[in-house]
């Protein structure tokens, strides 16, 4: 039986080390991580990471039928990562495939007061995982299939991303909506050295909605463009005429939705017109005319951050949650903005997220924003929706 309210993830999963750090000054990481330096810190938080996890259980709480698919080892680690699931819920663990000849994925997350986190990262058991560890009837009966974190997985970006291509030719066949996530990979690396825009080229014709952040897109697409950019002040100088070329790029490459994930400087949409919509598979938005041709760009809530951990994914789960409880596309992004917020008031990737219900409560109950100020010819301040709306979207 088919459940249209209902998501696959999968993809990559790891297990997240975070030691505890909020007693170290604020913004003296160059001083204080420094060769033969012994810091006296707080304890480690175990969780589980990467969008399997962090996308797939956030969808879980917030109210969404979700299975997990990705692969761990037959070792310590991979046995946490089981626990861990399956404390969640003891049907979640299902679908996680486990391999005796392959170590499980880690990330040691170093999160200083003050500066953005840093994650020492061995891929694992991801480098292995491809498109027969996925059972593709599960996303034949669920409404959304997502993927994320192929530039990690060396065998969805190995061979032109011939197997990622097969992994959303698949996905798309069953008639779920495809969507897919993305990460930044170490640029010295096999997957910071491919060719990211002949692999997307293959791969986007099969997805429908697609959500990089704009440093792992211009870094893929555009590195001329990632380049010329200031380091540190990234984020400060992207523009909207920079969002909605890139934005129209993708779309004619057949994404149906775009959403790029800015950090500090909220979430940008882009949607395609009412014909190409109508090809997104189940979770399809049921008034094509309310979500075709849309340009929005949400600011952020008003929070007090304590780690961001997952931030990216939860914000990704906010969204698609929104489109599998059939929300227009304005309150779909504020949904996003506002699960991405309550991730980082805790530490880890799940502590800090509230039910569908109490985080739509805290929306409408006023919650305060951060300021976004934008000049750009054809774009204008919602009040009512406390969101810009571009000139695609008027």
């Amino acid at each position: 039986m088919v459940d249209k309210f209902s998501a696959v993830a999968a993809g990559h999963i790891c297990l997240d080390v975070i030691p505890n750090m909020d007693n170290l000054p604020v913004g003296q990481f160059a001083s204080l991580f420094q060769p033969g330096q012994l810091l006296s810190i707080g304890p480690a938080t175990f969780s589980t990471g990467g969008p399997v996890s962090n996308t797939g259980l956030a969808l879980f709480r917030l109210g969404v039928p979700t299975r997990l698919v990705a692969k761990v080892g037959a070792d310590p680690f991979g046995q946490v990562v089981c626990h861990l699931v399956e404390s969640v819920n003891a049907e979640l663990v299902q679908g996680l495939v486990v391999d005796a000849r392959a170590v499980t994925s880690y990330s040691v997350i170093v999160s200083p007061p003050g500066i953005d986190r840093i994650f020492l990262h061995c891929s694992g058991a991801n480098d292995t995982f491809g498109p027969e560890d996925i059972d593709f009837d599960l996303a034949a009966g669920a409404g959304l299939f997502h993927f994320g974190y192929p530039p990690i997985m060396r065998r969805m970006y190995a061979q032109g991303g011939e197997e990622l291509a097969e992994v959303f030719r698949r996905a798309r066949a069953s008639g779920s909506t495809t969507s897919l996530d993305m990460a930044f990979p170490d640029p010295s690396s096999p997957g910071g050295q491919v060719d990211w825009r002949a692999i997307l080229t293959r791969a986007l014709p099969f997805v429908d909605i697609f959500m990089p952040s704009i440093e792992e897109l211009l870094f893929m697409i555009e590195r001329e463009t990632y380049d010329r950019l200031p380091v540190g002040g990234l984020l400060a100088a992207v523009q909207p005429e920079l969002l909605s070329r890139l934005a129209k790029a993708l779309i004619e490459l057949g994404v149906k939705i775009v959403v790029f994930k800015l950090g500090d400087r909220g979430l940008y949409l882009r949607t395609a017109g009412r014909s190409a919509l109508a090809e997104m598979g189940r979770a399809a938005p049921a008034d094509l005319a309310v979500w075709a041709d849309q340009e929005l760009w949400a600011p952020c809530f008003q929070v007090k951050v304590v780690g961001t951990t997952g931030s990216g994914d939860a914000t990704i789960a906010g969204f698609l949650s929104a489109l599998l409880r059939d929300c227009p596309p304005r309150q779909a992004i504020n949904m996003a903005v506002a699960v991405g917020a309550c991730n980082v008031e805790a530490a880890d990737a799940l502590s800090g997220l509230r039910s569908w219900d109490e985080t739509l409560a805290r929306v409408r109950q006023g919650w305060a924003r951060l300021p976004l100020a934008l000049s750009a010819p054809g774009w204008c301040w919602s009040e009512s929706d406390q969101l810009w709306v571009g000139p695609a979207g008027d």
